[in-house]
């Protein structure tokens, strides 16, 4: 298909591209920017007038809770809801069911991706089998299969013995490894961040310890053993200390951190919201405040959804035995403007999170806008609103705590490989 996208404004930190100019798709990719090709007869044009037009998002972590987890969500749901929000490019943890430790889950993945013809899926292999922190998974295999790193996903290791092997063998492999950094003796089954709060209310609490000194363990092996090592969701101030003194330390070390800790704070679980129980816990103002200083500084490189979908028993019980995790995909890139707009970030930086930025953390060729490369992209209305209702969300999970916000930028075009995968037109 050729597509003509004209009169917008196109936004790409990457290539420090900000400026209003058309845009020319053929055949899946950029053939022009600017001036029409010679012979261009577009299939379709798109009228960008007022809108601005960004490299597609790129989500460092969201589960589609295939295979396993059918009745929370699927690849059609969860994926149309990811395009809703410009998402092209998704990054899967390898805690499905069976787990991401076999190639034939990893074509499966694959397989399921080329028939919902939505998003670009990069699945992360396993670091142990089974994710049970024993025995090492074939990162070799699960490598050749298509998995672009490896993880034990929110599974502690927590032998170290075990993790400095699985670190050399990753590393042997040139595969980066991406971290969820928890010591669980300490976090002891908790459900929320250990202070005023979780005291008032009697919740089992998870102090910042427990991500401190499991990252301070980690750093100790990525300088022995000189492997990648991603961290995910960092959520307490003194974490992001920790990775900021490292860096300047030259350990080479990458860090993301998810929507709901970089907005929300342990005082939105005060009337026991179980949409707000999410792992790692809603933190305190002055963490949340840590958190924004560290995208400034870039010592957090990425921001995600970690987009969770729930069916509604699994949140319906009293606040600590429901399951974790918020239903946040389609809301990804509002979120992220709402952030601009309260003047804690810039457009710029705020778009480089979520597009270039990650795309260098997993290693794919996505997240800009380049002629002859892949058209990827998404194009939003700065001047319109949307209200987010959890009873209208496009995800079979409704478990949002952003319910009743009203947000600023709503997406109007996702184009996929030269396709339009997602229009309000």
């Amino acid at each position: 298909m050729r597509i003509s996208m004209e009169n917008g404004k196109l936004l790409d930190p990457a290539n420090k591209l900000d400026q209003k100019q058309d845009l020319f798709i053929a055949d899946g990719k950029i053939v022009s920017l600017e001036k029409k090709p010679d012979d261009f007869n577009p299939d379709l044009v798109i009228n960008a007038k007022d809108k601005i037009v960004l490299p597609g998002l790129v989500d460092l972590c969201a589960r589609l809770r295939e295979p396993g987890f059918e009745k929370k969500g699927n690849f059609d749901s969860e994926l149309y809801a990811a395009n809703s929000s410009g998402i092209t490019s998704i990054s899967v943890p390898p805690d499905t069911t069976p787990v991401i430790d076999t190639p034939a889950v990893v074509e499966f993945i694959h397989q399921r991706a080329r028939e919902t013809n939505r998003a670009n899926i990069f699945p992360l292999g396993a670091l142990t089998q089974k994710l049970k922190g024993e025995q090492l998974a074939e990162m070799y295999l699960l490598k050749e299969a298509g998995c672009i790193g490896v993880s034990n996903a929110l599974n502690a290791i927590e032998n170290t013995e075990v993790l400095r092997r699985a670190f050399e063998y990753a590393n042997s492999c040139d595969l980066s490894v991406f971290i969820y950094a928890e010591d669980e003796k300490i976090a002891n089954n908790g459900v929320a961040h250990e202070g005023a709060i979780s005291a008032r209310l009697g919740l089992p609490a998870i102090p910042e310890t427990a991500e401190t000194i499991a990252i301070s363990r980690v750093l100790l092996l990525v300088e022995q053993t000189d492997v990648r090592v991603h961290f995910c969701h960092l959520s307490s101030a003194r974490a992001v200390d920790l990775i900021r003194t490292a860096k300047k330390q030259g350990i080479e070390v990458t860090a993301d951190v998810s929507i709901c800790n970089l907005h929300l704070t342990d005082m939105d679980i005060a009337d026991y919201d179980s949409n707000c129980h999410v792992k790692p816990p809603l933190r305190n103002e002055r963490d949340r405040v840590g958190l924004i200083e560290g995208i400034r500084d870039e010592t957090i490189s990425a921001v995600c959804s970690d987009h969770q979908p729930h069916e509604i028993n699994a949140k319906s019980a009293p606040f600590s035995i429901t399951e974790p995790g918020a239903s946040t995909i389609e809301h990804l890139l509002p979120l992220m403007l709402h952030l601009v707009n309260r003047n804690e970030i810039t457009l710029n930086r705020a778009i480089s999170l979520i597009t270039s930025e990650p795309a260098k953390i997993l290693g794919i060729n996505r997240g800009f806008i380049e002629k002859n490369k892949h058209a990827d992209l998404c194009i939003y209305d700065p001047n319109s609103n949307i209200s987010i209702d959890k009873n209208n969300l496009l995800s079979s999970g409704k478990n949002t705590p952003f319910n009743g916000w009203e947000l600023q930028g709503k997406v109007t075009h996702t184009l996929l490989n030269g396709e339009v995968v997602f229009s309000i037109d």
